[in-house]
Order: C-alpha cells, then structure tokens, then sequence
C-alpha cells in the first residue's frame, strides 16, 4: 500500500526538524520516498516530454553535469510532496524572516504561494532532475527567475551512494 505524500510528510515530527532546520540549516527526512518511487523518478530523465529545458551545469559555472526543469504537470508524486512540505517549510521561513527583521511573509499553503508567482509572471515549474556521472558535482548556486524566491530548498537523492547519479529538487 502506497501511503500519501500529505501522510508522509504529516508523520515527520516537525517541531524537532524545524529545530534542527534552526541550528543545522538542514535536516534529513528518512524514508520520504520508496526506493520504488526513487527508481520511477529517476527513470523519467531519459523521457523528455516531462521537462521544460536541460542545463549543462558546466556551461553557467555551476559545476559538471546536468539537469532537467520538469514541466506542468509535474508528476503526481512531486507534485502531492511539494504541496504536503511546504506548509511545515513556510512555518520554518516566516520564523527566519520575523528574526531577521524581514516583512516577506509566506502563504500558509502552496497553492497560494504559486498564486503570488504566476501574478508576478514567474509561471514556469523549478523541480528539476539532476544527473550525474563519476566525477561531477554542483557548486553552490541558487536557480532564480523573478523577484519571488522561497528560502528553502528540498533536494531528495534518488539513487544508491557510489552507485547511481539523480538527485531531484522539489523547489
């Protein structure tokens, strides 16, 4: 039995994550996706009527290797855990944002916060695909396209340490 991502997500203990989120900068979410979904995910990359556009992430400084935008509608499973996290991350930025004195406050759900991007005319989806080969990497860099940025960035690898090369961003 497949669990819903809104289930999922709701059984994480968010008061201790949203700490850690506060003293780390990041947390791990165990078992957020099946080893099933991971392999369905990372399969979708070779099919390119899911994506928007493909970067070669050596092209912009980025690093070495690439990734693909997925492009509406996302699949099922991104699109229920992008719904079902952002609720708990919003919660997290508007505490970062009071804190440093910040008036940008986020929207209780993501439908609202998608809402506020497609008025400001950033329409087009941002999870994204990344593929990798023995020897890539990613530097730090933030993909932005508009005045409207989330603080927080969910990244899930997709395969097996020193086995295989996805990792997905529900951003």
């Amino acid at each position: 039995m497949t669990v819903s991502a809104e289930a999922r997500v709701a059984a994480y203990d968010w008061r201790a994550l949203a700490s850690e989120l506060d003293s780390y900068g990041c947390v791990v979410l165990p078992h957020l996706l099946s080893s099933t979904e991971c392999s369905t995910i990372a399969a979708l990359y070779s099919d390119e009527s899911h994506f928007r556009s493909h970067v070669y992430m050596a092209r912009h400084g980025f690093g070495k290797g690439e990734y693909r935008y997925f492009k509406y509608p996302l699949p099922g499973l991104l699109s229920g855990l992008r719904t079902a996290l952002y609720p708990h991350l919003a919660s997290v930025a508007n505490e970062w944002n009071g804190r440093m004195g910040i008036a940008e406050h986020y929207p209780d759900d993501h439908a609202s916060f998608l809402e506020r991007c497609h008025a400001a005319g950033q329409t087009r989806p941002t999870p994204l695909l990344l593929q990798y080969v023995p020897g890539d990497y990613n530097c730090l860099h933030q993909d932005l396209y508009g005045d409207l940025a989330f603080p927080i960035q969910v990244a899930t690898l997709l395969s097996e340490p020193g086995v295989d090369s996805q990792v997905a961003s529900l951003s």
